[in-house]
């Protein structure tokens, strides 16, 4: 008796054990497009958007590589106090942290991929706009430059 209930609680684990894998689809996002505003020019970018809370708790994990020119954008629908890390992201990625109105205000350049170290700009954000490492400084992208998008009211 003793061995038909150890199996069965062993299969009820089993089973129970499978049905978060299961019920976890892959998580899809819609994509747009993000004007970034500098002094040396505009940059259109192709964005994923991460809207809802299960896209943004998924972000960018999981991913080998992102194409140049591409992104993902967080909308946190209002400003909020933000904290990002890179757990489980294998791509080393700059973070433009965003106010209401599409301006950035603080930059996380050249993040460490896998790291567990919180990145928060210490006031609350709208968006978080996440580019390859290095696109930031390509495109000359400093504090106070501007993202356009519906998002931010334009």
């Amino acid at each position: 008796m003793a061995l038909r209930r150890f199996i069965l609680l062993a299969l009820l684990c089993g089973t129970v054990g499978l049905i978060p894998n299961a019920a976890a689809a892959e998580v899809k996002f819609d994509t747009s497009r993000v004007s970034i505003v500098t002094a040396g020019g505009t940059y259109k970018i192709t964005v994923e958007m991460a809207t809802t809370s299960a896209q943004r708790s998924q972000g960018l994990m999981g991913r080998k590589d992102m194409p140049m020119g591409a992104g993902m954008l967080f909308d946190f629908e209002r400003p909020s106090p933000v904290t990002m890390w890179m757990k489980n992201t294998f791509i080393s990625l700059d973070m433009l942290f965003v106010d209401s109105a599409g301006t950035i205000f603080f930059i996380a350049a050249n993040t460490q991929p896998q790291s567990l170290r919180h990145i928060s700009p210490g006031r609350p954000v709208r968006g978080v706009l996440e580019l390859n490492a290095g696109t930031a400084g390509r495109l000359g992208v400093q504090v106070g430059d501007r993202v356009l998008h519906g998002m931010f009211g334009g």
